[in-house]
């Protein structure tokens, strides 16, 4: 089974909305190269898949890539039954499933751009085990 990759989303602080930017470089170890949560322990790169954000943008219009702070968008691909250490490929690089949903202590930015935050129950976020050059329009794949 196979997806699509719809968005490659970043910003320079963590807790903020992301813009999408198509196009960026995984760093083996690290995540998302230019991005506030680069080197961020576990949670190097976050994951929502566009099914999930659908429901949100018919409530909310104005929501673009990036409002819920996640750094990658798939289409496609469900991703909602993978377990911790599952892997996904996406061109040449490999994403290492290292949480699912997180603990938001505050009402950040998110939260207050977009009314809600779907990443506490279905944001994903990975450890990059291989880095490379990732796309909008890349291929994503279960390994």
């Amino acid at each position: 089974m196979t997806g699509k990759l719809t968005a490659v989303c970043l910003s320079p602080s963590t807790g903020t909305v992301k813009k999408n930017v198509d196009t960026g470089t995984l760093v083996e170890g690290m995540g998302l190269e230019g991005d506030g949560h680069m080197g961020f322990g576990h949670r190097q790169i976050s994951v929502l898949m566009e099914e999930d954000i659908e429901p949100m943008a018919k409530k909310l219009p104005d929501i673009l890539p990036g409002s819920f702070g996640e750094n990658l968008i798939v289409e496609g691909l469900d991703l909602s039954s993978l377990a911790i250490g599952d892997r996904i490929g996406i061109g040449e690089s490999v994403l290492g499933l290292s949480q699912i949903g997180k603990t938001c202590h505050h009402r950040c930015e998110i939260y207050h751009a977009t009314g809600d935050c779907i990443m506490p129950t279905r944001g994903l976020f990975f450890k990059v085990l291989s880095g490379g050059a990732i796309s909008v329009g890349d291929e994503v794949r279960l390994l």
